[in-house]
């Protein structure tokens, strides 16, 4: 089996989540500085890269010539633009390239068409969606592939993935419900936090303390909830006493729709999601 540390890694796009992919490799210590080469058309993006040490290219064939995993990190409305970019500078990979794609409502079957079309075949190819607390080492990731694919290269992708944060292995059917929940799902947690700070702050508390206070309230409950392995129903529950402030509030949040709210929330995003793919 091929190891994470005999690897070498490429990265087609250089923005925050290769950064947070290639930088957290190299700080975990699991790769070395001359294990990643990334690539951008421009020099905007490169300067963490360089600060770590690592090679930077315009060249996509120096890509494809030094790495044996090619991470596809341009924005979605980038692929075809890269593609033409790749054919004008005549890069085809003169091996068989593991190509894992980070590309929203981009498809398996998109890309082995588009792959094989422009780079030939015998090309492996898996999907990744990971999450923005990626890039603080809490990221949430999903992995998936077409079925027969070598499960070394899965392997492979899940140890790279796992450096910041959870994986977890889906099929591709169940990939817009992923993005709603954990693609989409810091976004939530943003507004939810935002929301009991100015609670806090209409009752007098400064606007700085009450970020900290809901931020660090809403960490604990997570991992309350990651580490005791007990329904979050029954947490809530435990909080909150006969008669007591956490179920006067509990019954003005379900007034308000709390839980319809969130799960129409998970529905717009899978529709929106699937709308894109």
């Amino acid at each position: 089996m091929v190891k994470l540390s005999d690897v070498t890694l490429g990265f087609l796009g250089a923005g925050n989540m290769a950064q947070a992919i290639g930088l957290g490799l190299i700080k975990s210590g699991t790769l070395k500085s001359p294990q990643i080469i990334v690539f951008a058309p421009s020099e905007r993006c490169f300067s963490p890269w360089r600060a770590a040490s690592i090679e930077t290219t315009h060249c996509i064939l120096s890509v494809f010539n030094k790495a044996q995993v090619v991470f596809l990190g341009m924005k979605p409305q980038m692929l075809d633009q890269f593609l033409l970019d790749a054919e004008r500078e005549k890069a085809k990979p003169c091996k068989s390239i593991l190509f894992v794609s980070l590309l929203v409502g981009t498809t398996l079957s998109t890309l082995e068409k588009k792959i094989e079309s422009n780079f030939g075949k015998g090309h492996r190819i898996i999907r990744v969606m990971p999450n923005t607390p990626l890039m603080v080492g809490a990221g949430c990731s999903a992995v998936c592939h077409q079925l027969g694919k070598d499960s070394e290269d899965v392997a492979l992708v899940k140890a790279v993935m796992s450096q910041n944060g959870t994986v977890s292995e889906i099929p591709e059917s169940l990939i817009s419900t992923f993005a709603a929940l954990a693609g989409s799902g810091p976004a939530y947690g943003y507004i939810i936090i935002e929301a009991l700070a100015d609670g806090a702050v209409k009752n007098g508390m400064p606007r700085d303390m009450a970020l900290q206070l809901a931020a660090q309230t809403m960490a604990g409950a997570s991992k309350m909830v990651l580490e005791t392995n007990t329904h979050p129903g029954q947490l809530k529950d435990q909080v909150c006493s006969p008669g007591g402030t956490t179920i006067a509030a509990i019954y003005a949040l379900e007034k308000a729709g709390i839980r319809g709210g969130m799960m129409d929330a998970i529905n717009a995003a899978v529709a929106r999601s699937k709308e894109m793919s």
